[in-house]
């Protein structure tokens, strides 16, 4: 009963961090219409953040990463978001003058370059070896207690973000975002400088992809490159937002739970398989939910909670 009770922890954990990573997505592309496919490198800046400033310092030179402060992760997680949000201003400054598909190849460039750099710059990041012995906010509760207090910090967080993104889509800034989404040139005629707000919800749908990525490294308490997978840190976020409802924060929230429910659910039956079969479902599961969304695009493209008129 006890590890079941642990596995549902652990996987309601990971859904509450991918609701933050679709909740950034959401401000992007369901409030402002920003295709960014490089969330990966934001989530990357984070993770690494947070893993820099919360692990001690190396103990072998073999295996020598920077940082390693060992500060408390009360301040290393605003810092990580602090670093995706700068880290989207000169990203945005460049790329945000591109346009739909031309944007998002270019941010899928941004975030594979920032891939290569933490698994080459070995005396950042320790390489491909990675950044261990990340301590676990409230680890030193023992468990299962210490699991559980964890899940209960990242649904705050969670709701901290929810909470954020509902007010600034009730905002005039959030309407203004929408109206630049809906038609840029009748926003410029009553004075509004669609550059400057695009930049800056791409720097908030950042900082919580920034945020989202401290989470993450919190909860494997290591963070490599290999963590850093364009399947499950941009593809399946897309997926999510899309599934629950782009443009609706609850809708995000609802894609990512199902989706990551459905997306676990796959891998445990995957692994029941013998030898060669468990390679292979992974592989069809991909597939499934390849075609699941090309089903939701085709049968009801505003998700299962689709963005709210007059909002």
């Amino acid at each position: 009963m006890e590890a079941a009770l642990l596995y549902l922890a652990t996987m309601l954990t990971l859904a509450g961090v991918y609701a933050c990573l679709a909740l950034g997505l959401n401000l992007q592309w369901g409030l402002t219409g920003l295709m960014n496919f490089g969330g990966l490198g934001f989530l990357a800046v984070g993770a690494y953040t947070a893993a820099l400033l919360t692990a001690p310092e190396s103990a072998q030179q073999s295996a020598a990463h920077g940082g390693g402060f060992g500060w408390p992760w009360w301040v290393a997680w605003p810092l990580a978001a602090l670093a995706g949000a700068l880290l989207a201003l000169p990203v945005g400054a460049a790329a945000l003058r591109l346009r739909a598909d031309y944007l998002a190849i270019a941010t899928i460039g941004i975030g594979e370059i920032l891939r290569l750099v933490v698994r080459n710059e070995d005396w950042l990041t320790g390489g491909p070896l990675g950044v261990p012995g990340i301590p676990r906010p409230l680890e030193s509760l023992g468990e299962p207690a210490g699991q559980f207090a964890f899940l209960a910090l990242v649904l705050l967080v969670a709701a901290g973000l929810y909470a954020m993104a509902e007010a600034t889509a009730r905002s005039p800034f959030g309407r203004t975002l929408r109206a630049i989404r809906e038609d840029e040139e009748a926003a410029k005629a009553v004075g509004k400088n669609p550059g400057a707000f695009r930049l800056a919800a791409f720097v908030l749908g950042a900082g919580c992809m920034g945020l989202a990525g401290a989470m993450l490294a919190g909860f494997f308490k290591f963070m490599g490159p290999d963590a850093l997978d364009p399947v499950t840190a941009t593809f399946l976020v897309w997926v999510m937002l899309i599934a629950g409802g782009s443009g609706n924060n609850r809708g995000a929230i609802l894609g990512a739970v199902a989706v990551w429910a459905i997306w676990a659910a796959s891998d445990f039956l995957a692994a029941q398989l013998p030898g060669e079969a468990a390679t292979r479902a992974a592989y069809v599961r991909l597939f499934l939910i390849g075609l699941a969304l090309q089903l939701i695009l085709l049968h009801r493209p505003q998700g299962l909670l689709g963005e709210r008129p007059g909002r």
